[in-house]
């Protein structure tokens, strides 16, 4: 997806509907999840927090962050949190390529937001790099809860 108009973000947001309702009955009749976890996270990303959506497939991030002249470029992960189980991971983040922070979106059953949370690469390099866990030194992988920690919320914003 090229930068995304807000007419063209509306009609994403129309057919997203559509593939959350096929999801959730996929997840009924299989018990098994589809996945669409990842676009809907980005196009959740982009319509709250007023991102424009990369291209496809752009190495290294998924939006960008305009303010002014500046540019912020955003890796966005997704996670449906269907139970409370602590050792959820995310995605792989890789530090080979250009990009400044990391988005999680937090999605019910249902594929709806409840949170985003931000961290900036210094915090997300210096976690991966810390010795003593194979997921995250060899693949990349943060838990959700340690990746809450390293960053904020920012959505809803905090009170």
């Amino acid at each position: 997806m090229s930068s995304q108009s807000a007419v063209n973000l509306e009609e994403v947001g129309k057919l997203i509907a559509k593939a959350k309702t096929l999801a959730r009955r996929y997840r009924e009749l299989t018990g098994r999840p589809i996945g669409i976890t990842g676009e809907v996270a980005e196009y959740e990303a982009a319509r709250l927090l007023g991102l424009d959506l990369a291209d496809a497939r752009q190495a290294g991030y998924d939006a960008i962050r305009r303010m002014g002249k500046v540019e912020e470029h955003l890796q966005i992960k997704g996670r449906c949190i269907l139970t409370k189980n602590p050792g959820q991971r995310l995605g792989k983040i890789d530090l080979k390529h250009r990009w400044d922070a990391v988005l999680l979106v937090l999605l019910d059953g249902d594929f709806e937001p409840t949170a985003i949370y931000e961290a900036k690469r210094e915090a997300i390099e210096e976690a991966l790099k810390a010795p003593g866990s194979k997921a995250r030194n060899e693949r990349g992988a943060l838990s959700v809860s340690k990746f809450k920690s390293l960053g904020k919320r920012v959505w809803p914003t905090p009170a």
